[in-house]
């Protein structure tokens, strides 16, 4: 075999110089040549996490055609994805001969906690140690040519599709973070969003700074496209403002005035002077407003300062009991431009789980009971396995048919700071 740096390299320049929805086909052909697989291929999950497509790079590859859908519950895709390691079968005897039977391999493709899919192969013989470890890099790379390439083609997005999205949902997606979970130092983050093909209200987002880690969870008044186009402006507004470098009450600040100026320009066919803005706001405002709750958390000391915009309580996993934070709750946003936030403070230790959900999560009850059991039954979980087990436990618990969004984001907090070189 070559060497693992040179092989590792030619593998990359070639997938380069490769068209994006090619990639993977290029990938998977040098790695058959290179492992002499007899067979090779990528699965990509689907944006539920309960199926996974295959995908080849072949022409009958179309986004004008419905991806063949499998199904992980109970499979070996399913511990693969969960557990994150390895696995490795005999299959059928190759000859009578010598009785040497292929081999079955299925790697985990990820990166930094987010769950892309599989590599799978069928091998001539049973692998040792030194290409399993070989496999391992390839899966780790084959992570890298996905997110690189899905910005330029369909194909990927196509393949995480299981189901037909809605407009409004189309909208929604636009507007959350390209990976669900992000595993990183001190911290584990994984949201979840059900139903993922309707509805259009509800959006999470994090992004790191070198100082600590920024969340936030927002719910758009109303459903379908309207809602959808108000939770464009809220999050485009958290954003803006937070890139600015602005702290977490100047955010809040943005995004209240934002919707506030949304509701007035939705409603500007209606008013006949513009003296009559300021009354069309009062009278209007609610019809477009939105509650929030963002937070940022300290990578040093654990010490997280937040702002609660009119939206649920979060709750708090700690030593085996989950607690409900209940902090002073203000305006959502829309309703009063001259409104003035709090910002409220939380100390996190390590081994917390702090979850910030939508109301929608409160289906079919309106409580939080069957949440907060979940939340402990599930503490073992990677974030990323437990916040799909409560948007399921929702989508079940409503037949499928929930009144609205049901979003959950959890910060597991590990309180392991990365070295002053990695900062």
């Amino acid at each position: 075999m070559a060497d693992n740096r040179d092989w590792m390299s030619d593998l990359l320049e070639a997938v380069q110089a490769a068209p994006p929805v090619k990639s993977v086909a290029v990938m998977a052909r040098i790695l058959q040549e290179e492992f002499s697989a007899v067979e090779v291929s990528f699965l990509i999950t689907d944006l539920g996490g309960s199926a996974v497509v295959r995908l080849t790079g072949s022409d009958d590859e179309e986004v004008t055609s419905e991806p063949k859908r499998l199904p992980l519950a109970g499979t070996v895709y399913e511990r693969v994805i969960r557990s994150q390691q390895l696995w490795v079968d005999s299959c059928e005897p190759v000859g009578d001969a010598d009785g040497t039977r292929r081999a079955h391999v299925i790697a985990p493709v990820s990166d930094r906690g987010d769950a892309i899919g599989l590599l799978e192969l069928t091998l001539p013989t049973p692998p040792d140690r030194r290409l399993l470890q070989r496999i391992t890099a390839a899966a780790h790379a084959m992570a890298y040519v996905v997110v690189v390439n899905r910005r330029f083609t369909d194909l990927y997005e196509w393949g995480r599709r299981t189901t037909r999205m809605s407009l409004a949902s189309e909208i929604q997606h636009r507007l959350l973070p390209e990976s669900f979970t992000c595993d990183a130092g001190p911290f584990i983050v994984a949201g979840s969003l059900e139903p993922a093909a309707s509805i259009g209200g509800d959006t999470f987002d994090y992004a790191l700074n070198r100082r600590g880690l920024h969340l936030s969870l927002t719910d758009a008044m109303g459903h379908d496209v309207r809602a959808a186009q108000l939770a464009t402006v809220v999050v485009s507004a958290l954003r803006n403002a937070r890139r600015a470098g602005l702290g977490l009450v100047a955010q809040a600040e943005a995004a209240n005035i934002a919707v506030a100026e949304h509701a007035v320009r939705e409603h500007h066919a209606v008013l006949e002077e513009s003296a009559r803005v300021h009354n069309a706001l009062a009278e209007h405002g609610a019809q477009a407003m939105a509650t929030g709750q963002l937070l940022w958390v300290s990578f040093e000391t654990g010490h997280a300062v937040f702002v609660n915009a009119g939206h649920v309580w979060p709750l708090l996993l700690r030593q085996g009991s989950v607690e409900e934070i209940t902090p002073i709750v203000d305006l959502p946003f829309g309703v009063d431009t001259r409104h003035s936030y709090h910002l409220q403070t939380l100390d996190l230790r390590p081994g917390d789980r702090l979850v910030l959900i939508t109301d929608g999560m409160l289906e079919p009850n309106g409580d939080s009971r069957r949440l907060r059991e979940l939340i402990k039954e599930t503490a073992a979980q990677h974030p990323r396995d437990a916040v799909r087990a409560f948007t399921r436990f929702v989508l079940s618990a409503t037949d499928h048919d929930p009144r609205d969004d049901a979003t959950v984001l959890c910060l597991e907090w590990s309180g392991v700071a990365w070295s002053s070189s990695n900062r």
